[in-house]
């Protein structure tokens, strides 16, 4: 689904993605693990084309296509879906009609108000969102944890083929974690995919990780499965900083 190819990319001329390569298969479910500063939110907005960071090397194909020709809306139109660490809030605009009018430029169909409605309300019981927060503004006057689980609900009703989940667990407490967890794995099948980046294994017990990767200094210096994820939350970030410094 995803392939990514010797990436370099930073922002106001500061490199800080450095030759990054990752190959993501339809199905699959893949952790990115690193410290503060490696990279990884980085890369999550180079995939989806945020406009400040720049491109200056490599590649990334994605269902086929080349990304980097495509503009941010264009590929979110492709079915690439990026969850904010830090989600904004749009005043002037309800939950329900953010999402209905993001599911309408996706699809290009118009969508009907009343199976969208008994979609969302069906969605919002399951993340335990009441259903009031539909017609308030976007993530106005709203807790972390439930912004963060109004970006699953985002993520559910639009269905894209690969999820970007950037840190989407963090400062959640527990009983939330599992929540946002347990929406991520009624997301994920087999026809899409997911790129997580998290310090929090709490959100993986819900799934099956297929790839886990350690990023640092912009490079993907080490990759493995599940397995990875319980070393380096026994191990840390030191040891591995030593063998690829």
């Amino acid at each position: 689904m995803l392939e990514i190819k010797n990436l370099r990319a930073g922002v106001d001329g500061r490199e800080i993605l450095r030759g990054l390569s990752l190959t993501v298969g339809t199905g699959e479910i893949h952790v990115i693990l690193g410290p503060n500063g490696s990279g990884k939110s980085t890369l999550m907005n180079v995939i989806l084309g945020h406009p400040k960071y720049e491109i200056t090397g490599g590649s990334m194909i994605f269902d086929g296509e080349d990304l980097t020709a495509l503009k941010t809306f264009e590929r979110a139109r492709r079915g690439i879906f990026l969850s904010f660490q830090t989600p904004e809030e749009i005043p002037g605009i309800t939950v329900e009609n953010m999402i209905r009018t993001a599911a309408q430029a996706v699809s290009g169909e118009k969508i009907k108000i009343l199976p969208f409605r008994k979609k969302l309300y069906a969605m919002m019981d399951e993340l335990q969102i009441d259903r009031e927060y539909a017609s308030r503004y976007m993530n106005v006057g709203f807790s972390g944890g439930e912004k963060k689980r109004n970006e699953i609900l985002q993520l559910l009703m639009l269905e894209p083929k690969l999820a970007l989940l950037d840190e989407t667990d963090s400062g959640l407490d527990v009983d939330a974690v599992q929540i946002v967890s347990s929406g991520v794995a009624k997301f994920h099948s087999a026809e899409n995919s997911c790129i997580i980046i998290t310090h929090n294994t709490q959100i993986l017990k819900s799934l099956t990780v297929d790839r886990a990767h350690v990023l640092l200094n912009g490079r993907i210096v080490k990759s493995g499965g599940a397995e990875l994820v319980a070393e380096v939350s026994e191990r840390g970030y030191a040891h591995f900083e030593k063998e690829f410094s």
